[in-house]
């Protein structure tokens, strides 16, 4: 039977995501954010910025390429020492080849870093020149990771954690689609937060098939504070395009919901924004989030490690205790 999709759905067509079926393969966003996308057609030195990578690097992986580079570069520079010879050094006390080059790769050390601890030094001209550069080099060094590290340290973040799975669960005399997410850093609360959800369902028109989008109305949009946790619902009611879709649907379709946050960071005095998305197998039916808070004394304690914590809904007891 063909997908039937809920003709007074409010369409959305400025997603920036086009309606070919074949335009994607997988997910439209990924789940830290991220574009599921890969651009060709012109030089790689062209569409990689070194910079705009490095600052959005995992912290691990960004010290680790930090310690290739400066490893790689000292090993570059005592080749080059090796091939002007040894004999353009003094103070070299190794006898054997390893232990010659040891000696000069930590004199190139000394020397990227400007320490120059002083027993090896460079006596011939050659020597001397790559020397000379190797300094400026070191100098350029670390002006470079220095901006970089306060980049890192600048750059203004969201802290959110949202939760692994939406679930599908009884809301009010309806159902609703949920999602929650957390600010998880001590000290660091978001004000004026907005969040906007958008679904993409993969649609048969004229034989063929197509993503569709959907702007999906949420009982709150926007809060003033993010203290804690925000559960955010989407009411399946009779504008939404989700009514009378079942998991197979869903499955079918293609199903994939994806979130923007937005709000304004008073530690940074400014804006951030995070994103992320669900697809259909991240979508549970007949599940509720648990509270993910406890009050102990005068002080309420947000459970982070509740965030993804469901219990399954009981429709029945639901809609008894909602009226």
């Amino acid at each position: 039977m063909a997908l039937r999709i809920n003709p007074f759905s409010r369409v959305n067509d400025d997603t920036g995501f086009g309606s070919n079926s074949n335009s994607y393969v997988g997910r439209f966003i990924n789940r830290d954010g991220s574009f599921n996308l890969r651009k060709e057609g012109i030089p790689v030195w062209e569409r990689v910025s070194i910079y705009h990578t490095l600052l959005n690097l995992p912290a691990w992986k960004f010290f680790l390429a930090i310690i290739i580079f400066f490893v790689s570069i000292n090993l570059v520079y005592t080749l080059i020492y090796l091939l002007l010879g040894a004999h353009q050094f003094q103070g070299i006390m190794g006898t054997s080849e390893w232990q010659v080059f040891k000696e000069i790769y930590f004199f190139s050390t000394e020397t990227f870093t400007t320490v120059g601890y002083g027993r090896v030094n460079p006596v011939g001209d050659g020597a001397n020149l790559v020397a000379s550069i190797e300094a400026l080099n070191g100098f350029l060094y670390l002006a470079v990771f220095t901006g970089l590290i306060y980049g890192r340290f600048s750059k203004p973040k969201a802290f959110l954690k949202f939760s692994d799975l939406a679930v599908i669960a009884p809301y009010k005399n309806t159902t609703g689609l949920m999602f929650r997410f957390a600010s998880y850093k001590n000290m660091h609360t978001l004000t004026d937060v907005e969040v906007k959800a958008n679904l993409a369902l993969l649609v048969p028109e004229d034989g063929k098939t197509a993503y569709r989008f959907y702007e999906l109305t949420l009982e709150r949009s926007r809060i003033q504070n993010l203290p804690m946790n925000w559960t955010v619902v989407h009411p399946i009611d009779e504008n939404s395009p989700l009514l009378g879709l079942n998991e197979e649907d869903i499955k079918t379709a293609d199903v994939e919901i994806y979130i923007t946050v937005r709000a304004f960071d008073d530690v940074f005095s400014n804006s951030v924004l995070k994103r992320t998305s669900y697809t259909w197998d991240e979508i549970q039916f007949n599940r509720r989030f648990v509270p993910m808070y406890r009050e102990t004394g005068n002080t309420t304690i947000l459970e982070l490690q509740k965030l993804n914590m469901t219990v399954p809904a009981d429709v029945k007891k639901e809609a008894e205790r909602l009226g």
